[in-house]
């Protein structure tokens, strides 16, 4: 499940302020999901993922599906469980995917709800709120809808809030303390200063920041060494490597995109 086992903060409830309120962030799963489901209707199950090579499309519903349920698990138990292979996942036939998918949601929706969003969970950084599977479960889909709609030609579309999350959960999870010991690559990305912005067409963006004991992430406008600007759907494409960083305008020192970008692989 790639980093579905980060930690995250309480959830904050205002329009402004991230992350999203649970009601928003399960509104946000839903229609992720249809908009995978709808992205791999009638594509030949044995289709190579370009932006996922070592899967097929089936081994990609597969991964969606068996994470949600995945997710729905540890909320409802509290405890760790074995991350499954998305090669032994039965999504049943292409015709029921859509179906398949949609209850995968439902049932880490309901888990959460059931538990309460706030109640400490397991995550391999400590416990954490229920809602951080939620959270985390709905930047996945997203990011796995654009390399399902990659695959066949669909149109990628995210309301831009949802992107928005989705690229703050990014961040704040490589900026995590204990991000090194699960991915050793991010270690790299310490430096002495270093700044990159990512920069939406409306509100404070992202300033990121190497420092000798790791990166630093702040919702703050101003300047820095490299800028990525576009539309923020945009941003979580290239910051998720499933777009080169030219979808983007990038200003200043394009080196340092290029490094933070091999070092976050997903």
């Amino acid at each position: 499940m790639g980093w579905s086992f980060y930690g995250t903060a309480v959830p904050r409830n205002t329009s402004t302020d991230l992350p999203l309120s649970p009601d928003r962030l399960a509104d946000g799963l839903r229609a992720q999901t249809d908009a995978f489901a709808a992205a791999v209707q009638g594509v030949d199950p044995r289709t190579r993922v370009p932006t996922c090579p070592r899967w097929r499309l089936r081994d990609l519903v597969g991964h969606i599906g068996q994470e949600h349920r995945w997710a729905a698990g540890i909320v409802r138990t509290g405890a760790a469980a074995p991350v499954p292979d998305p090669k032994q996942a039965d999504p049943g036939a292409p015709t029921r995917w859509g179906e398949w998918l949609r209850a995968g949601a439902e049932e880490l929706i309901a888990a959460v709800t059931d538990a309460g969003a706030a109640t400490p969970v397991w995550t391999v950084l400590g416990p954490k709120p229920a809602v951080f599977w939620l959270r985390r479960s709905l930047a996945d889909t997203s990011v796995h809808h654009a390399d399902a709609a990659l695959t066949s030609g669909a149109a990628f579309r995210i309301a831009p809030d949802l992107a928005a999350d989705a690229v703050d959960e990014w961040l704040t999870l490589l900026s995590d303390p204990a991000a090194p010991t699960v991915k050793p690559d991010v270690a790299l990305l310490r430096g002495d200063g270093q700044t990159l912005r990512l920069e939406p067409p409306s509100g404070p963006g992202w300033l990121v920041t190497r420092t000798p004991s790791g990166v630093r992430v702040q919702r703050a406008g101003g300047r820095a060494d490299v800028t990525v600007a576009g539309p923020v759907a945009d941003l979580l494409l290239v910051l998720t490597r499933r777009v080169p960083p030219d979808r983007a305008t990038v200003t200043g020192d394009r080196a340092l995109v290029e490094h933070w970008l091999a070092h976050t692989a997903l």
